[in-house]
């Protein structure tokens, strides 16, 4: 059985007016994933979320190229303290 955990990514690059977010929260339903996403104010995309092991590590592999008019320079990721979400919302 799979751990599940909760992960905060910081996406860099052009990545916000790109439909990144909506993106981000498709990916993350399709995967069975909760949590959000939002736009920081310098540009990048926060995104909390948890779930599966494995589908965080294909909703990480999203992130690194994103939406087709997405250009990712980095993925910055790190695992946090458990986070229960009812939904993948965007903020």
């Amino acid at each position: 059985m799979s751990k599940k955990k909760t992960m905060h990514f910081l996406v860099s690059g052009k990545v916000q007016g790109v439909w990144f977010r909506a993106g981000t929260q498709d990916q993350a339903k399709a995967l069975g994933l909760t949590g959000w996403a939002r736009n920081l104010p310098d540009g990048r995309v926060e995104v909390i979320a948890s779930g599966e092991e494995q589908a965080l590590q294909e909703l990480h592999e999203w992130l690194q190229q994103g939406t087709e008019l997405a250009n990712v320079t980095e993925v910055f990721y790190e695992e946090v303290v458990w986070q229960e979400h009812e939904r993948f919302g965007i903020k």
